[in-house]
């Protein structure tokens, strides 16, 4: 195994990390530990899987959710509370709202 320094780690940490990429056995030492480097796989997570493991929820309570999520947020839009708005609109509504606060901060009270 290549230990390194963190410092050694840190000046060509791209070819250490191609070199663990290639299966070699690289080490970081950090206090009286070594650290490894070693790719690991990354698989894509379902959102069922991810809420059962997180939240220990079963797929019809995730369903549930889901279905109560989107009729508040339909009962929200019909009471005007949530609108629809382009990326324009609402950078506008962030400097206006940024603006007035500003302002309001400012003037003696």
């Amino acid at each position: 195994m290549k230990t390194l320094t963190i410092t050694e780690a840190r000046k060509n940490l791209g070819r250490w990390l191609s070199a663990a990429v290639r299966g070699e056995n690289i080490g970081i030492i950090s206090g009286a530990d070594i650290i490894a480097l070693r790719k690991v796989e990354v698989e894509a997570v379902e959102e069922y899987s991810y809420a059962m493991r997180e939240y220990g929820l079963t797929r019809k309570e995730l369903d549930q959710f889901g279905k109560a999520v989107d009729r508040h947020i339909a009962r929200e839009r019909r009471h005007g509370k949530l609108i629809k708005t382009t990326p324009g609109q609402l950078r506008n509504q962030i400097d206006q709202t940024a603006h007035h606060h500003r302002r309001s901060s400012t003037t003696p009270g």
